[in-house]
C-alpha cells in the first residue's frame, strides 16, 4: 500500500511532503504528477507589503531554480505593495491628525452600570470620581427600562444611596435629580412616587432642614406656586405643568405617610393641592389643558371622591359641574369633548366599581342584583329555559314537578324502567301462529 495513504482525514500529510507542486515524491524516487495535488503559488497577503529580494528568493527555491513560473505571480505582488504602501500612508496621516488622548473619561456603553463591580475602582484606566448624578441616573434608567425588576432591586439601590447621600447639600441634590427624572421620563412617575414612597421610609439621613419627604413636597410646593402662569404659557411650560400634575397624582397614591396608631395615611396635603391643580386646568380649558385633567381623574378620582365624601366636602361635584359647563360652553375638539363627556359617565357609575352584594341575611331581589344568580335553570316542554326571576316561575315549576312524579311511577327509584311481565303473555292463538312460524321457518333454512 502507497506510504501517502492514511485512513485517518489529514494524517500522514506531513510525510513525503513534494518538491514542488504538483509533483510527489514516490517510495522509489520517483516523481509522479497528480492531478490533487497541483495548486497555484500562495499569492502575497494583501494587509502588509512583501518584500521584493524575498520573494524571488523563495520562488526560485519552490520551482527549482525556473524562476519563469513565478513571473505572473511577482507581478501581482508587485501591485499588492505598492497599494498596500499608499494605505499604510494613509492610515498615519489619520493618526497624526487624530485628536483622541489615552486620558480621556472610560466610555461606559448605555445600559451598563459600571458602579455595581468594585473592580471598576482599582482598573488603573478608570479616570475621575463617578458623582451622585451618574449614579442617581443609572439606577433611575435602569427603573425605567425594567420597572419588573422594582421588587428584588430596590433595597440595593437604596443601600447605595445611603452610603452616598451623608450631608444635607446631598439630600437636596437627591429630591432634584429623582423630582426632575420623575417628570422628565414618559411614563416614570408612578415608579418614581414608589421610589420617593420606600426612600422616605428607609434613608438614613435626617438633617435639620427636613426629612427626605418634607424637601420633596417642598420641591413640590415650588412648582405648584407657579400653576397659574405655566397654565397659560407656551407649549413647553403646558407639558412641564402637566407631567408634575400626573406625578403628584401618582404621589398622592403611593405616599404613604405612617401614624403611631393605626394603619400608615395617605399625604393628605396632597389634597387641596390637587384640586386647586385641575381648577387651574379648568381655567383655561385648552385641549391639552382638558386632556390633563381627564387623565388626573382616570388616574386619582375614585380615590380623591371618597376622601372629599368623608371629609364632607363637595369639590368632586364641582368639578363635575366645571366640566358640564365646559362641554356646553368652550370651543374644544370633538376628540377632547367626548373624552369629558366618558369622563362624566365613569363617574357616574361610581368610577366603575361594584359594590359588595348585600349580606345573605338581608339580600331580597330588590337590593342585591345576584339574589337569583345560584338559582338553576329550568326548561319548559317546548325548550323554553326559565329561573327563578320568572313571574310564571310557580306554575312552570309545579308542572316540571307533576312530570317527576308520572316518570317515578313509570322508572321506579333507581330510574330503571318498570315492566309488567302480566302484559308480556300471548294468546293461544297468536302462541300456535308463532310455533308454526318458527317451524316453517326452520325448514326453508334446511332445504
Amino acid at each position: 500500500m502507497n506510504d501517502n495513504f492514511d485512513r485517518a482525514p489529514g494524517a500522514g500529510r506531513a510525510r513525503n511532503l513534494p518538491a514542488e507542486p504538483g509533483l510527489v515524491v514516490t517510495g522509489d524516487g520517483d516523481t509522479k504528477t497528480t492531478l490533487f495535488n497541483q495548486r497555484e503559488p500562495l499569492r502575497q497577503p494583501r494587509t502588509s507589503p512583501p518584500f521584493a529580494e524575498n520573494n524571488i528568493g523563495t520562488a526560485s527555491d519552490v520551482a527549482g531554480g525556473d524562476f519563469k513560473r513565478q513571473s505572473k505571480p511577482q507581478q501581482s505582488a508587485n501591485a499588492n505593495s505598492t497599494s498596500a504602501s499608499r494605505r499604510c500612508n494613509e492610515v498615519d496621516s489619520v493618526v497624526k491628525s487624530s485628536k483622541l488622548s489615552a486620558s480621556a473619561p472610560e466610555f461606559v456603553p448605555s445600559g451598563m452600570n459600571p458602579y455595581e463591580d468594585p473592580a471598576y475602582y482599582d482598573d488603573e484606566s478608570y479616570y475621575g470620581e463617578p458623582t451622585l448624578a451618574d449614579m442617581v441616573t443609572e439606577f433611575l434608567g435602569h427603573l425605567s427600562s425594567s420597572p419588573g425588576s422594582f421588587e428584588s432591586d430596590i433595597e440595593y439601590i437604596t443601600s447605595v444611596i445611603n452610603s452616598w447621600v451623608t450631608t444635607e447639600e446631598l439630600l437636596l441634590e437627591l429630591v432634584e435629580l429623582i423630582y426632575t427624572q420623575s417628570t422628565a421620563i414618559p411614563n416614570f412617575a408612578y415608579t418614581g412616587a414608589r421610589l420617593c414612597n420606600y426612600l422616605s421610609h428607609h434613608l438614613t439621613i435626617s438633617p435639620p432642614s427636613g426629612t427626605f419627604r418634607q424637601l420633596l413636597l417642598q420641591r413640590c410646593r415650588k412648582e405648584f406656586e407657579q400653576r397659574d402662569v405655566a397654565v397659560r404659557g407656551d407649549a413647553e411650560a403646558q407639558k412641564k405643568l402637566h407631567s408634575f400634575v400626573l406625578f403628584l397624582g401618582e404621589l398622592y397614591l403611593n405616599l404613604e405617610v405612617k401614624s403611631g396608631k393605626g394603619p400608615p395615611n395617605r399625604a393628605d396635603i396632597l389634597l387641596s393641592a390637587l384640586n386647586d391643580l385641575m381648577n387651574s386646568l379648568f381655567d383655561n380649558p385648552v385641549d391639552a389643558n382638558l386632556i390633563c385633567a381627564v387623565k388626573l381623574l382616570k388616574l386619582t378620582g375614585s380615590v380623591l371622591d371618597d376622601a372629599w365624601k368623608e371629609s364632607g366636602k363637595q369639590h368632586m361635584e364641582k368639578l363635575i359641574q366645571r366640566i358640564e359647563t365646559i362641554l356646553l360652553d368652550a370651543t374644544c375638539s370633538r376628540d377632547v369633548r367626548q373624552m369629558l363627556l366618558k369622563l362624566v359617565e365613569l363617574r357616574s357609575s361610581d368610577w366603575g366599581r361594584v359594590r359588595a352584594a348585600a349580606a345573605a341575611s338581608n339580600a331580597t331581589p330588590d337590593n342585591d342584583p345576584n339574589y337569583f344568580m345560584n338559582e338553576p335553570t329550568f326548561y319548559t316542554e317546548d325548550g323554553t329555559p326559565f329561573t327563578a326571576a320568572d313571574p310564571e316561575y310557580a306554575e312552570k315549576y309545579q308542572e316540571i314537578m307533576d312530570r317527576q312524579d308520572y316518570f317515578h311511577d313509570v322508572y321506579g327509584e333507581n330510574g330503571n324502567e318498570i315492566y309488567d311481565d302480566s302484559e308480556d303473555e300471548m294468546e293461544p292463538e297468536m302462541e300456535e301462529a308463532f310455533e308454526n312460524f318458527c317451524l316453517e321457518s326452520e325448514r326453508k333454512r334446511q332445504q
